[in-house]
């Protein structure tokens, strides 16, 4: 029987960095992986989307290369040798976490893991059962697609993410299920290579629960590309056409409509993977697949921790990550908790979105009197030399101590931009802060600077309306 103070079962973006602090701070660490190191963000998630999503924009940049005077001849995909690229980033990666699992003295075991008891571990492989026992365990079991009944993935008719980034040619018409972050940003790759693409959204509008004006910004951009969108809309079921491709069956506001389309792909959103690990047998707390957890990632079992996609919402492989920090801290005796105050999102369609803090209608309700400030990428002057002027920047703050509470960008390199908003609210800066730092110019993070200013009407570059 192999021991170790600490177990972890998952090595995703929460679990291999839980292994490596808990290893830092001196524990004997097991790292149990039923597939591949760095889970699904690593190997079929943030990084290869990002990959080929970057891909894609290099494509689409040429094809608007002549308005700067620097003419190409026709673009060719080699479809097989981009997705060859993607993986070699990938496994790039994912040889890191194995070679840092080394450097800290980590031990990587492969196999399926279950709780037979708080502290006891069953891992089955090809070589058989082993027992593990630990000091500690924490519960990194990540999550994975919701699949709708009528559009199981197949793998030819009904794609899923991860089928999506292993295609090997370019198809000429995709239908979405989803319009959330999942579905715009791998419709926008497959735009940029030509595919005409139909998204199908049952809510009343795009990437539910971003910021009104980033979802316009994002809406219109796509309908530019001749993205055909069907909000408050349902995909009820597909039938294969003889002359190959599928026909999908949708309701909409007016009246059902049929897609003759090469596949589906379905995103429609993930589930915690808190089924098969035996939590529940020895009396974890579990609520509609999460695992219930404190603000230290403690279960109700001693002993038992959980972190990462299994232990809540967001679903976000930075919280994830904070997280096996603070359990790993925890367990060595730190006094390290989660503060969910300040957890940024971002989103790569094109443009990109960042987002962290309250938008207003949720300072509202937490008793705040919001003032906005805004300030638009269209007077950017890095902007504009980019031919990237789409978006715009909107700080949410209290109008009576000045507060920054929000911060929402959708733009270029809004994914990077949303970083100071974030160290922003998060150090209790107030809009003056923000405004008063000189900003180096030409650069895209002037926008920031400029919607601080907006906040108090003295925005130089723009007026609000």
């Amino acid at each position: 029987m192999k021991r170790a103070d600490v177990v972890v079962i998952g090595a995703g973006p929460g679990g291999y960095v839980a292994a490596i602090r808990a290893a830092q701070l001196g524990k004997s660490v097991i790292c149990i992986e039923k597939e591949k190191l760095g889970g699904v963000c690593l190997n079929v998630g943030c990084i290869p989307s990002k990959a080929v999503i970057h891909a894609s924009t290099v494509v689409d940049r040429l094809g608007h290369a002549a308005e700067m005077g620097i003419t190409t001849g026709p673009v060719a995909i080699d479809v097989p040798k981009l997705i060859a690229w993607k993986q070699k980033v990938v496994d790039r990666l994912t040889g890191g976490i194995g070679v840092l699992f080394k450097t800290w003295k980590v031990e990587a075991v492969a196999g399926t893991a279950k709780l037979v008891g708080p502290t006891t571990i069953e891992v089955t492989s090809s070589a058989g059962v082993e027992t593990i026992e630990a000091g500690d365990v924490i519960v990194a079991t990540g999550s994975r697609p919701i699949e709708l009944p009528a559009f199981k993935v197949d793998g030819k008719n009904v794609l899923g993410s991860t089928e999506c980034l292993e295609i090997q040619s370019i198809p000429k018409k995709v239908l979405v299920i989803g319009g959330g972050y999942i579905g715009l940003e791998l419709g926008t790759f497959l735009r940029k290579l030509g595919t005409e693409i139909v998204v199908v959204e049952f809510m009343k509008s795009l990437l539910p629960g971003q910021d009104t004006d980033c979802v316009d910004v994002v809406h219109r951009e796509l309908k530019k590309r001749k993205v055909e969108i069907h909000l408050e809309s349902k995909a009820m079921r597909y039938e294969p056409r003889a002359e190959g491709g599928v026909r999908v069956f949708v309701e909409t506001p007016k009246g059902e409509k049929t897609f003759d389309v090469d596949w589906v792909l379905s995103t429609i959103g993930r589930k915690p993977n808190s089924d098969g690990v035996g939590l529940e047998a020895i009396g974890v707390k579990v609520e509609k697949g999460f695992v219930v957890v404190d603000k230290q990632l403690r279960t109700n079992v001693p002993h038992v921790y959980a972190i990462g996609d299994v232990a809540g919402q967001p679903m976000l492989a930075h919280k994830a990550s904070k997280e096996g920090i603070i359990a790993a801290e925890v367990i060595c005796g730190l006094p390290s908790a989660a503060d969910y105050r300040v957890v940024p999102a971002v989103i790569f369609t094109d443009p990109e979105v960042g987002s962290v803090g309250m938008n207003e209608e949720q300072a509202k309700a937490a008793g705040h009197d919001p003032v906005i400030g805004k300030f638009p990428f269209s007077v950017n002057g890095r902007a504009i030399s980019l031919g990237e002027t789409a978006g715009l920047c909107k700080i949410v703050a209290d109008r009576k101590t000045d507060l920054v509470l929000g911060v929402h960008i959708v733009g270029p390199e809004a994914s990077n931009l949303i970083a100071e908003a974030t160290l922003a609210i998060e150090m209790g800066a107030r809009v003056e802060d923000i405004a008063a730092t000189i900003h180096a110019h030409p650069t895209l993070a002037e926008v920031v600077m400029e919607a601080a200013e907006g906040v108090h009407g003295k925005a130089i570059h723009y007026k609000s309306k």
